[in-house]
């Protein structure tokens, strides 16, 4: 080969490489051909540059100025690291990834911080091995590099990281079987829609929102929207109806954002940004929200109280708290609503050294979810689950992908049922920058079954083949009961406001009491398995109503929906006393029906005019005489009871019925079991 070609070749082979791999400078020598376009690069470059340098940085800021300058050059190293920065702190993180390995490639001599801030990139995108590689790259990132992302990075921090990364991919090997569809321009818009709270019934759903149109009109100073506010929306015909702002007085001009709601949805957990972050409770009376109210300073200090849910019976409140002599971030408490007794910490295997963030409480009363940046996250903060059982929690359980992601996952929370969870998200193909996704679980895999055929008869031409069919796949529900339904005057038929009572009728302590609505009449009331509850519905100028729900251990989860009419004290009107037990065939007042004869007892004395007929029934099943006499036993052990309390014995009567007055047909198990009643009738006043 002759020396000419020889250095054709060289020059060749060498320009190549530098254009693949070389960083193009915003100067003359490049761009003398287009002073004008390098100009407004270059102011584009200057105005990115104070905004980036600010302490803080304002990544929001800075993004549109260094987009502006990368369409004129899009190969400077520098500005594509910068711009990946800017959107590794925005709400649409793995947008980063092609300018940050648009900048490895054109610098060969990439820092340990590009580095880093490449392997975050990856590592968001759910590139495990990748990322890993870049992480093991990065060490160090000293202490004198930018705050943020981009801060300080130690060995340890790097560790974390690559752990985090390995995690990621165990969890992707085995995803968990979900359906997550994005919630739909009725829930989600252009902009961030985060913080999704359900009632029980998943009848109705707040979320937090930064779209145009707030109550104050702001605009957050940081880029990330409006101020928050907080919207609502129903559920209709397999569909939310379209969110709209609750205004005021929840909504401020200040940030807004929900947090919680009751399983009934009457009382509502609102998060305000003064004091450093406070939980504040809104109540609903009729179809309007009540100016929200500080929870005191035993769930709220000056350091940020962020995350909050109710138990079911309405009692306790969970939260997250950063106050001093935590685990280590964020951690998550527990208190006693009505008691003085200080917030205890939910403990080592709930709390880690890292932030904790996102409590909820499924209505079972015993599942809890939440967010960590501990235990076996992929990367942010990743949904896990726990359950108390025998006096502790359960070892916190991670989601899984694809719930959980490589960046931020929180606020999950789920229907009673436990089969659908909501959460905000930022996935491709959604309508802003976080949207609200509904996730549908689906249980476990249902094994393939080979094709079983059994010729039961060889000697036949056509075989006779015997289905072998496949088990049905459970999916896991949660152990509890919704009873819902509206209250009403029995008369007018009018929605009624009433208090309901939720009795322990074997510790005949009354666990939580609820209302109706004042302006619709419903009530919705969660009932975790494993308790006989008697429920009381009472208010004045009626008769109280009761049912009962004796819910075992285990019992799946079922949805009761129950109308309760309300009887004014009128002469001959009838009450079924529902939580009034004996045992099989005799007429002997068992324990649990003590809160029941207490509530009659108690009516009796407010009422001193007031007279009662007592009267037993039972179902068919046996002998007519003997139904007769055990039925009359029965009301007679009433009202010994009730005499034997101090109430005069002319005051009642006892009556037994027998078989002769049946509510419902004696053909079903449900229907014996309404006509083995007692009851009462007023027969003065």
């Amino acid at each position: 080969m002759s020396h000419f070609f020889r250095l054709l070749l060289f020059l060749l082979l060498t320009s190549g490489l530098s254009a693949a791999a070389q960083s193009v400078a915003f100067t003359k020598d490049q761009f003398g051909s287009d002073k004008d376009g390098l100009r407004e690069a270059l102011r584009a470059l200057k105005d990115g540059d104070t905004e980036y340098r600010a302490d803080p940085p304002r990544y929001a800021q800075a993004l549109p100025h260094y987009l502006q300058a990368q369409t004129f050059n899009p190969n400077n190293a520098a500005l594509n690291v910068k711009i990946g920065d800017c959107y590794l702190n925005s709400p649409t993180k793995t947008a980063a990834l092609p300018y940050l390995e648009k900048a490895a490639k054109l610098d060969a001599t990439a820092d340990a911080r590009t580095h880093y801030l490449l392997a975050r990139a990856l590592h968001l995108n759910a590139k495990w091995r990748e990322a890993i590689a870049e992480y093991q790259l990065a060490q160090p990132v000293g202490s004198n590099t930018r705050n943020g992302d981009a801060g300080a990075v130690t060995g340890n921090d790097l560790q974390r990281r690559i752990q985090e990364c390995r995690n990621g991919q165990q969890l992707m090997e085995h995803p968990t079987r979900v359906f997550i569809d994005n919630a739909g321009p009725e829930l989600n818009s252009a902009d961030s829609d985060y913080g999704p709270v359900v009632s029980a019934d998943e009848s109705t759903i707040l979320i937090t929102s930064r779209r145009s149109g707030s109550t104050g009109g702001k605009k957050d100073p940081e880029g990330n929207g409006y101020f928050e506010d907080i919207y609502e929306a129903t559920w209709k015909d397999k569909t939310w109806s379209r969110a709209t702002n609750l205004g005021t007085p929840v909504n401020t001009e200040d940030h807004n954002a929900t947090v919680g709601v009751s399983p009934d949805g009457q009382r509502m957990l609102v998060y305000e940004g003064t004091n450093g972050g406070d939980l504040l409770e809104a109540s609903l009376h009729g179809i309007t929200w009540g100016k929200p109210k500080q929870l005191g300073a035993r769930i709220n200090t000056r350091g940020h109280e962020t995350s909050a849910s109710y138990s079911p019976d309405g009692r306790y409140l969970y939260f997250v708290s950063d106050r001093p002599g935590g685990a280590g971030g964020s951690d998550i408490y527990k208190v006693e609503l009505e008691s003085r007794a200080p917030a205890v910490s939910l403990g080592p295997i709930i709390n880690t050294a890292y932030g904790e963030e996102g409590v909820f409480m499924q209505p079972d009363g015993k599942t809890i979810y939440f967010s960590s940046e501990g235990h076996n996250s992929m990367g942010g903060y990743d949904i896990f689950k726990s359950v108390f059982e025998n006096g502790k929690w359960s070892e916190p359980e991670n989601l899984g992908w694809p719930i959980n992601t490589p960046d931020d996952d929180v606020f999950f929370v789920t229907s009673a049922s436990g089969r659908h969870g909501y959460y905000s998200s930022d996935r491709p193909g959604g309508l802003g920058a976080k949207d609200i996704y509904r996730i549908t679980f689906l249980g476990p895999e249902k094994q393939p079954l080979l094709s079983e055929e059994d010729q039961l008869l060889a000697s036949r031409l056509a075989p006779v083949k015997q289905a072998i069919l496949a088990p049905a796949v459970a999916v896991a529900t949660a152990q509890v009961t919704i009873l819902k339904g509206t209250v009403t005057d029995d008369a007018t038929k009018k929605p009624l406001e009433a208090t309901i009572d939720l009795i322990d009728n074997i510790s005949g302590q009354t666990i939580a009491s609820f209302r109706s609505n004042a302006t619709s009449g419903k009530y919705l009331v969660s009932l975790p398995s494993g308790t006989n509850y008697g429920i009381v519905v009472r208010q004045d100028g009626y008769l109280f109503h009761s049912e009962n729900f004796n819910l075992p251990v285990g019992a799946a989860y079922a949805e009761v929906v129950k109308d309760i009419p309300m009887k004014r004290l009128e002469v001959g009107t009838t009450i079924v006393l529902r939580n009034i037990f004996f045992d099989t065939g005799k007429a002997t007042l068992r324990p649990e029906s003590k809160a029941e004869l207490e509530r009659l007892q108690k009516l009796l004395v407010e009422t001193p005019a007031l007279k009662l007929e007592m009267a037993g029934h039972t179902d068919n099943v046996g002998e007519a005489a003997r139904n007769q006499d055990l039925s009359k036993r029965r009301a007679q052990a009433v009202v010994t009871y009730l005499t034997q309390h101090g109430i005069v014995a002319t005051r009642l009567t006892a009556a037994g019925y027998g078989e002769a007055k049946p509510v419902a047909p004696n053909t079903t198990k449900a229907g014996r079991q309404l006509n083995r009643r007692t009851e009462f009738k007023v027969t003065a006043k």
